[in-house]
């Protein structure tokens, strides 16, 4: 029972969905406008996840190939056996998506509906289908995806992106690269076994430490912005503090680009997106 579950939480990547849910909360909580009502926000939040999870479990879907490759995914459901890859996984997934659009667009509005669905698209069929395998910039445009999940909770609020939603969305797409470039410096071998043009395999974890370091740079900059138009200190102190963190972290993976500095730059990531986020929300509340 508790293995089934694992399995069915690994395809779905429901971890990864609910980071990604939270950041649609944070850009309804950013956006001056109408309260949105407990059920509304309800529905936004499970539309994103129920999305993401599409995009998840198409992903590993697709990959099969490239999964079987590599330490990190080979124990993943399809690769084992544990789940069969059969085409009704298609029609689920197909299926997931188009609930979740329906609803954000029945319940919210169009807009937001439309963002839910580009969310899933990009991280699907742009990151996954068409850019992972072909360049290293897969991740780059890729990061779009966690970027839509903010203009959607915003979009919800009202249509019309405000300067903050804005920002926060860039933030997302500049958090993207630094976060998995760190993974990629870790699983370096497998990415090149498996033939994924990942930016370390092509130049070196050495060299794609310092492209981390400035992209970081240009990620904590902006994201300090949003004080500029109307966030409070308890979201300046959260991005000030969580900033400073992943950019000691980087300064260390750029003196030592090995595979344990990787990992703590990655999960440095997380720990300043995670401050990050929740200073928003609460500024906010406090604002409110």
């Amino acid at each position: 029972m508790v293995s089934g579950v694992k399995q069915w939480l690994n395809l779905f990547k429901l971890r990864i969905g609910v980071v990604i849910a939270i950041t649609a909360l944070a850009g309804i909580a950013v956006t001056p406008g109408r309260v949105l009502k407990s059920w509304e926000i309800a529905v936004l939040g499970l539309a994103v996840l129920i999305a993401s999870a599409a995009a998840g479990a198409f992903n590993q879907y697709y990959e099969i190939d490239l999964d079987r490759c590599m330490t990190r995914t080979r124990r993943r459901p399809f690769v084992t056996g544990a789940l069969h890859a059969g085409r009704g996984w298609l029609a689920l997934i197909v299926l997931m998506l188009a609930l979740a659009v329906a609803a954000a667009a029945l319940a919210i509005n169009p807009a937001a509906a439309l963002y839910v669905f580009l969310g899933a698209f990009f991280y699907a069929i742009v990151y996954t289908v068409w850019l992972k395998r072909r360049t290293w910039l897969n991740i780059v445009v890729g990061g779009l995806a966690g970027s839509f999940a903010v203009l959607a909770g915003s979009a919800a609020v009202t249509p019309d992106l405000g300067a903050v939603a804005l920002l926060l969305a860039l933030v997302l797409f500049l958090w993207t690269p630094s976060h998995f470039w760190c993974l990629a410096m870790a699983y370096r071998d497998d990415y090149a076994t498996a033939g994924v043009p990942m930016l370390p395999v092509l130049i070196g974890n050495e060299y794609a430490a310092r492209v981390v370091f400035a992209n970081t740079i240009l990620l904590v900059t902006a994201s300090l912005l949003p004080a500029l138009f109307g966030m409070g200190p308890v979201y300046a102190t959260g991005a000030a503090v969580g900033g400073a963190y992943f950019l000691a972290c980087n300064i260390a993976l750029v003196r030592n680009p090995t595979r344990p500095a990787a990992l703590q730059c990655f999960h440095a990531s997380l720990v300043q997106l995670a401050l990050l986020l929740a200073a928003a929300m609460v500024d906010s509340a406090i604002v409110v």
